[in-house]
């Protein structure tokens, strides 16, 4: 079956510096996509805190209906000084994500041409972080009682399911198949007593059935500190909502910037569309500056379009950004003096 030649994919770029990072990264995803003789259809979803703001919500009632009929969606950033965290990001990525059971957060990180990783020593820096990404820690079980007063008192409770564990842990083991086949597993089982033994039994349950794979159950905070010291040992974690999401930034870190870091969002099955998204926020003390750095962006946009199976587009685009820093045009956070313009103006030239 031959491959479509056009795509549709809404944008949100969100708010601070997603409004500058996602531009940049169109222009660079037409550029390739008019090289490799493909087309994208951009639907401009203008949602996130202006959209709060004048409304009342980060999106339409009808926004997954209106995302439900397009091949992808490409996210900015979320977030803004003067709304509460929880009201933007559950009123938007939350949904999203779960709403379209995008069960996987897949990020890489490595460190990139002309970076250097703040640990002495450290030239190679490659990791996959596969996160669940629809249940776990990030529930929204739980309340709040007497509010206010001296005995007030919160509950939050996580909630892992069997069917959610495989299918991220199936996920996770084809990945590292196709890396070195190496897999770790984060786990607090000595400590949290009912759902991180549940996590581990099923990960080695799955994991049983594919021999060709070398698993290890390794503690959150030890891990945390083997990734500092040894991140080369290191090569595909699967992990729980929480604790992905913090290894992951503790990664990218280690890489050099946070800022260069992308995620997936994904659906495997296809049912519904999958997100692509950088890892950084919104970034509100540079939004607005034109110093933000865009590479986040563009990798997702790059994992988009492998996602969608424009594989060498997908290439091509990180070939470019990788060229682009090689000849030492660097953002600000990575020790150079190009604007978000001037970035975007030098991976184009190698787009084209």
């Amino acid at each position: 079956m031959s491959r479509p030649t056009a795509y549709t994919v809404d944008v949100i770029a969100g708010d601070g510096i997603g409004l500058e990072v996602v531009p940049a990264a169109l222009s660079c995803v037409d550029a390739i996509a008019e090289a490799q003789q493909f087309r994208v259809r951009w639907r401009i979803r203008e949602w996130g805190s202006d959209h709060y703001r004048a409304h009342g919500r980060m999106m339409p009632v009808d926004g997954l209906d209106q995302l439900a009929t397009g091949d992808a969606i490409l996210l900015g950033a979320v977030g803004a000084e003067d709304i509460p965290d929880d009201v933007t990001l559950w009123g938007l990525l939350i949904p999203i994500r779960r709403g379209f059971d995008q069960y996987v957060n897949l990020r890489p990180i490595r460190i990139l041409p002309g970076v250097v990783s703040p640990l002495a020593g450290v030239a190679e820096v490659d990791v996959v972080v596969v996160r669940e990404n629809v249940e776990g820690e990030y529930s929204d079980v739980g309340g709040r009682i007497n509010r206010g007063q001296p005995g007030e008192a919160a509950v939050q409770e996580s909630v892992f399911t069997r069917r959610g564990i495989r299918r991220v842990a199936e996920f996770a083991v084809n990945h590292a198949r196709s890396r070195q086949g190496k897999l770790i597993s984060a786990t607090k089982s000595n400590g949290i007593i009912h759902t991180m033994p549940f996590w581990d039994e099923v990960v080695a349950e799955v994991v049983s059935a594919a021999p060709d794979i070398t698993l290890e159950k390794v503690l959150i905070d030890a891990l945390a500190a083997r990734m500092v010291l040894k991140p080369r040992s290191v090569d595909v974690i699967v992990a729980s909502n929480l604790f992905g999401d913090i290894l992951s930034d503790l990664a990218a870190a280690i890489a050099g910037s946070i800022g260069v870091a992308p995620s997936a969002n994904l659906n495997p099955p296809g049912r519904h569309p999958s997100m692509f998204e950088p890892v950084h926020g919104s970034a509100p003390d540079i939004a607005g500056r034109g110093v933000a750095n865009p590479v986040g962006q563009m990798w997702a946009a790059a994992m988009m379009l492998d996602h969608l199976g424009e594989h060498a587009g997908a290439g091509a685009l990180i070939a470019a950004v990788e060229a682009a820093m090689a000849s030492g045009v660097l953002t600000r956070d990575l020790g150079g003096h190009a604007t978000t313009d001037e970035f975007t103006a030098a991976v184009l030239r190698h787009c084209r």
